[in-house]
């Protein structure tokens, strides 16, 4: 039974480990025009418990992406210095489409990993009531 309920608690460390990742695209989908702003990244760490590895994952620190802003030349804007361009920001985003996709599909494998556990559970429940 621990057995499966490790697996529950993988599996759930996935779930909140992606739904972090999902938020941090959408803000960073929100903000790719906002001059000045930098892409948000986080890591995934594995959890270590008692000395052992324990399966589970957990998410580093929020970190801003170092590569350099785009400068966009408009002499006209108010945020433009002597030269006529400001810093844009160093959002791609057909780079956040595409982490999008990935952190929905490892979030749906992680959803349909916890609902398999949550059911053989309830079956292993089953049996040792008869």
């Amino acid at each position: 039974m621990s057995s499966l309920l490790n697996g529950a608690a993988e599996a759930a460390s996935g779930l909140k480990a992606q739904s972090l990742r999902l938020r941090l695209v959408a803000e960073n989908i929100a903000n790719a025009d906002t001059p000045g702003y930098h892409r948000k990244l986080t890591s995934f760490e594995q959890v270590v418990k008692d000395g052992r590895p324990a399966g589970e994952v957990a998410t580093g620190r929020v970190r801003l992406d170092p590569r350099p802003a785009e400068r966009i030349y408009d002499p006209g804007n108010p945020l433009a210095g002597e030269d006529g361009t400001y810093e844009g920001s160093n959002v791609d985003l057909v780079v956040e489409i595409a982490d999008a996709r990935e952190a929905q599909r490892s979030y749906e494998a992680n959803l349909r990993m916890f609902d398999q556990t949550r059911q053989m559970s309830r079956s292993l429940l089953e049996l040792l009531r008869k």
